[in-house]
């Protein structure tokens, strides 16, 4: 199956998750915010969560500032 990550058209197994994706991608949790075609994926959902063709996944770091 083809997912977009960021942009970048990547080719998965059928039925990956998403942590198995993140993981093979070596992108720690930590810091991060998940969007999944377009909404915000709460972390609690992400082991649960299997990718599907088409779909289109955006990260977000979080940055301290002021």
């Amino acid at each position: 199956m083809n997912i977009r990550l960021n942009d970048i058209e990547l080719t998965l197994p059928t039925g990956q998750r998403l942590t198995e994706l993140l993981a093979a991608q070596e992108i720690a949790p930590q810091g991060v915010a998940v969007a999944l075609n377009g909404a915000v994926l709460p972390r609690s959902r992400w082991p649960e969560t299997r990718l599907n063709d088409g779909d289109e996944i955006h990260l977000f770091t979080a940055i301290a500032g002021g």
